[in-house]
């Protein structure tokens, strides 16, 4: 039996310590400091099921994409349903061993274990959607496709998808010294992967209470059965909007109380997928970052939301819903984009002038304009807060930084090259700029454009990473990306949606990609596995996700194209529709037109220069007074992620998060410390995963089919009057007219 090892802190020559427990203390509590590295890893078994779970996980993303009520299966299914068949072929598999190209295997080196289930899992991850398998890049060659009609080569799709992929892996091995070595960045979300492993693997010693296994499987079944009730017999339970039950002819009443269409006061969910649906498991988030997005939000939905609409009418609000992500003619109707496109999709000018501008509803605007300030001040706060510790790291200064039990650990395998991941980015850039020459008219994007994409996801990587990392919270960009290109190349939408991909969307792969090093170095996982698992599953998952994409796109008859589908198709792609919207906003009329001197929207662009400086007193303080330790923990980038997804987030959603993140992550760490360390993890696993089993066998059995229920309780929100506008002489079919 191998030995495992252990780390107590020790002491170098000069008496000063080197190495120590894991200072944050939720992971000193959750990960083990512990260490077998003789466990094999790379076996025949994580090779056979990781490939099986990462293309089974992407073919059934990519399906699901399209269809009207999109579905998306998380990773943690695979992650439990491949324990019982890893321990199944350890039992019946042989364990003669073979040889293939010099490299010599068994097709059962011993007992399924912990580090083959990780490395299982690490690739099943980039069959998820989030994860870098259901590429974003999808979203883009579906416009192309079925919204712009482009004969699009599938050569130059597969380099679209691939290259965004590669290009998030090349930043990510890059940056591996800033957010996984230290050990402030400690990833909180892995947190929950840990906890499951370990319930599912380590054999308790026997004490009062369930063990972790016995609490997850109850609580798993639990989760399952209950999601019968907001997935299929009850849905009202995702927004109990009691308000408008109580007021059912005041519009003001319901645009408060509608938790659908409203600002929610009062409202509620008892549905996780709605709890946990924009900003993932509260449980999982550190309290200082609950309290900063909640801060964010009360100002936003009950403060500065409010005064906009009832007391200053800005952006003439009253004349649209409170809360929408429909865009609006300036009575108060919705846009028709088809009415201002030439045949080629350009912007037709003449048409645009006399149709009208187009029109946000006062919440999306203001959601719009915290997107500027999120970005500018994420930048400035660690810049501030993490300047002098990443230009320490920068100087090679790291190899006398202090070390933790993990870290040394991890000094007992061999590292991964830099080159290793230079190959990959240079190649990724380089296939781009080789696509941006050969398919130009396609892309739209020339080389200049697509440098321009590729810096600006090296500036903002690392900060956004470092947010991320510490407070679980990932202040997205999108916004400033479409809002950039949109001001170089107006007219251009597939140009705009490109540039995103390149700009944005290869960062939010290098940010996955990282929280899986961070779990890789948590539980142990010998770095060149992790590459060879991340770079083989992004490969397969990348093929996968454009061959079932083009599949569909080419053999659906009329699909995303409600206008030309049945009135019952369930291929309305509604997903993408946002995708398509979005380019007609940013690259077909472009920022210049709506916050452009002249715009309705123009006073939003201050928001840039006001996040710029909002985190300079906070760190000012923080320095004047540094015996307050709460102060440095207010980040102004946290608060502002409390409007951040409005829409398509509600602010129930949100609300609903906050207070659940309250009752596990400040009272019951607080007060029922020794109940949090065994079982909040595992909880929320166990949550996810319920939830997750049942939406999949709800959408199969039942829903796939048409098989439907229609009551009182299938009826979301009963606020029909949320979404009315409150302006004088407005009129909108099935609203009062104001006078």
């Amino acid at each position: 039996m191998a030995t495992k090892t252990q780390t107590e802190s020790s002491e170098n020559p000069n008496g000063d310590s080197t190495e120590e427990r894991c200072p944050i203390e939720e992971v000193a509590l959750i990960v083990p400091e512990t260490d077998d590295p003789t466990m094999p890893v790379m076996t025949f078994r994580a090779w056979f099921l990781g490939l099986t779970s990462c293309t089974l996980l992407i073919f059934l993303n990519t399906f699901f994409t399209f269809r009207t009520q999109p579905l998306t299966i998380s990773a943690i299914l695979m992650q439990i349903a491949v324990l019982p068949i890893g321990k199944f072929m350890a039992r019946i598999l042989p364990n003669k061993e073979f040889q293939v190209l010099g490299w010599r295997f068994s097709l059962n080196p011993g007992p399924f274990n912990i580090k083959e289930h990780v490395i299982i899992t690490i690739f099943a991850n980039c069959g998820v959607s989030f994860g870098g398998g259901d590429a974003y890049s999808i979203g883009a060659i579906t416009v192309m496709k079925a919204y712009y009609k482009q004969s699009l080569n599938f050569l130059c799709g597969l380099l679209i998808v691939l290259t965004t992929q590669i290009l998030g892996y090349g930043w990510a091995g890059m940056l591996r010294r800033y957010l996984v070595d230290p050990v402030e960045m400690w990833w909180p979300s892995n947190l929950a992967q840990v906890s499951l492993f370990r319930a599912l693997h380590e054999k308790e010693s026997k004490s009062k209470g369930l063990t972790r296994m016995q609490f997850f499987l109850i609580a798993l079944a639990a989760s399952f059965a209950y999601y019968t009730l907001p997935g299929y017999l009850f849905p009202i339970l995702t927004f109990f909007s009691w308000v408008c039950w109580a007021w059912p002819h005041s519009i003001t009443a319901q645009q408060i109380g509608s938790g659908y269409h409203g600002l929610g006061i009062g409202a509620f969910t008892l549905d996780w997928a709605g709890i946990s649906a924009y900003h993932g498991s509260p449980l999982v988030t550190p309290w200082t970052s609950i309290l900063n997005v909640g801060i964010g939000f009360v100002m936003f939905i009950y403060i500065i939301v409010p005064l906009c609409y009832w007391k200053f009418d800005t952006f003439d609000a009253r004349k649209f819903p409170i809360f929408s992500n429909q865009l609006f003619t300036s009575s108060g109707h919705k846009y028709d984009t088809t009415k201002i496109l030439t045949p080629q999709y350009d912007l037709n000018i003449p048409a645009y002038n006399s149709y009208g501008k187009l029109y946000l509803s006062p919440l999306f605007a203001l959601s719009i304009g915290s997107g500027f300030a999120r970005f500018t001040s994420t930048l400035t706060h660690v810049a501030l807060f993490h300047g002098s510790a990443i230009l320490e790291q920068s100087r090679s200064a790291m190899k006398n930084m202090k070390l933790d039990v993990h870290a040394r650990l991890m000094k007992s395998y061999k590292q991964v090259p830099q080159w290793w991941f230079y190959v990959l980015l240079l190649g990724s850039i380089g296939l781009s700029l080789l696509m941006s020459f050969v398919w130009k008219d396609e892309v739209q994007l020339q080389w200049w454009g697509m440098l321009f994409a590729f810096a600006l996801a090296w500036i903002v990587t690392l900060p956004i990473g470092v947010i991320q990392a510490t407070t679980n919270q990932q202040p997205g960009y999108d916004i400033i990306a479409q809002f950039m290109i949109g001001y170089v190349l107006p007219g251009k939408p597939i140009a705009n949606l490109l540039f995103k991909i390149y700009g944005r969307i290869s960062t939010i792969h290098a940010l996955s990609f990282l929280s899986d090093l961070k779990l890789g170095h948590y539980m142990k996982i010998p770095p060149r596995c992790m590459y060879t698992a991340q770079l083989v599953g992004t490969l397969v998952s990348g093929v996968v996700n454009l061959g079932v994409a083009w599949w569909m796109l080419e053999s659906i008859e009329n699909i995303c194209d409600v206008e030309s589908l049945h009135p019952d198709s369930q291929w309305t792609c509604p997903k993408y529709r946002v995708t398509f919207d979005a380019s007609v906003i940013w690259g077909l009329i472009g920022p210049r037109r709506l916050f452009g001197p002249g715009g309705m929207y123009r006073n939003l662009v201050w928001l840039f220069l006001v996040g710029a400086v909002l985190p300079v007193p906070v760190w000012a303080l923080s320095k004047v007074f540094p015996e307050k330790k709460w102060i440095p923990l207010i980040n102004i980038p946290v608060i502002s992620y409390g409007f951040a997804g409005m829409p398509p987030a509600t602010p129930t959603n949100i609300a609903s998060w906050l207070i659940t993140g309250m009752i596990f992550n400040y009272f019951v760490f607080r007060y029922h410390k020794r109940w949090w360390q065994k079982y909040n993890y595992v909880l929320s696993a166990a949550l996810d995963a319920g939830t997750a089993f049942m939406g999949v066998l709800l959408f199969f059995a039942l829903q796939n089919n048409d098989i439907n229920l229609k009551w009182w309780g299938t009826h979301v929100d009963h606020c029909p009057l949320a979404t009315c506008p409150t302006a004088p002489g407005i009129a909108v079919e099935g609203c009062p007219v104001f006078k």
